[in-house]
């Protein structure tokens, strides 16, 4: 009982501010263009300035683990390759790119930072765990999406070339260079610019939480609904479920393994959807998917953390 109220604890309260953010945009304290604001704010400030202060205030030699980031980075590229194997079964293979980019790619930042705060204190491991998955999840989208585009054969270079330029001013990722840079140099945190960071730092995960559940949409979750569901069990149990037991093995414990947890099981990424738009897909199988594992996986994220924290792993 312990155990169970322990991952309630951890996983109930970030669902339920999503809710929150559900609720607001139906009693109209929230509209479109104001959540797609927050949006952009959470993103590009947010975001950015937590994952800095977190960096910037440890001894970064102390908290870098190359295991760590090399076993992110590879099973999130094992697990691209399986999806995109497993993607030419599908009879529709108009749907393909979406299927694998929804299959694969997790709300690594917002959720992921959430989940070990409410369960850590901090964003402990999940930057790390962003460094190795993020520009590998924006690159691989890019080119799937091209070269699996709904009549369409070859690659869209120039959407590439721009999404290379989005990697590289990525503001989560600056925000993590510049945290890298300030622990490395050993810069002192004067109290005034501390509180001024911590300030900032705590709007990223309710506001970043509750645009997503104002975003939540419940027509949309019943477009595409076989293949949708489908995608989504690959992304909230089948990924987990396969490579958490080779962390455990390799002896990942603690935030480690939930950082891990979260890059493998947590809901599809909203902005998955953007891109399968913008790149000239239907886009209702990503927002189905977006919308199932969102709703479902504080099921699933609740069960995985009652195996973990039972078998004395967090």
């Amino acid at each position: 009982m312990n155990n169970l109220i322990f991952s309630l604890n951890a996983t109930l309260p970030i669902f339920f501010t999503m809710i929150l953010g559900w609720f607001f945009r139906r009693v109209g304290l929230m509209d479109e263009p104001f959540v797609n604001k927050m949006n952009k704010f959470v993103f590009q400030a947010a975001l950015p300035v937590l994952v800095f202060q977190d960096l910037a205030t440890v001894d970064f030699f102390e908290v870098w683990d190359l295991r760590f980031v090399l076993f992110c980075f590879f099973a999130t590229l094992i697990s691209i390759l399986a999806v995109t194997a497993f993607s030419f079964l599908l009879k529709d293979k108009t749907v393909q790119g979406e299927f694998i980019q929804a299959s694969y790619r997790s709300s690594a930042a917002i959720m992921g930072i959430a989940f070990i705060q409410n369960i850590y204190g901090d964003a402990g491991m999940a930057p790390l765990m962003i460094i190795a998955t993020v520009p590998l999840y924006n690159i691989i989208a890019v080119i799937v999406l091209s070269v699996m585009k709904p009549q369409r054969s070859k690659m869209d270079r120039k959407l590439l070339l721009q999404t290379l330029r989005g990697i590289i001013t990525n503001p989560i990722l600056l925000g993590i260079a510049a945290g890298i840079i300030w622990s490395c140099l050993k810069l002192p945190m004067p109290v005034i610019l501390g509180k001024t960071v911590k300030n900032m730092a705590v709007l990223a995960s309710p506001l970043g939480l509750m645009a997503m559940g104002a975003s939540f949409d419940w027509k949309q979750a019943t477009g595409q609904l076989k293949t949708s569901a489908l995608a989504s069990v690959i992304k909230l149990v089948i990924l987990a479920a396969v490579f958490l037991p080779i962390a455990v093995q390799l002896g990942f414990r603690q935030e480690k393994l939930v950082a891990i947890l979260v890059m493998l099981g947590s809901a599809t990424t909203v902005s998955s959807y953007i891109m399968a738009k913008n790149m000239g897909h239907d886009g209702t199988l990503t927002s189905s998917t977006v919308m199932l594992t969102t709703l479902f996986s504080a099921f699933t994220l609740t069960g995985w953390l009652f195996i973990l924290k039972s078998l004395g792993l967090i």
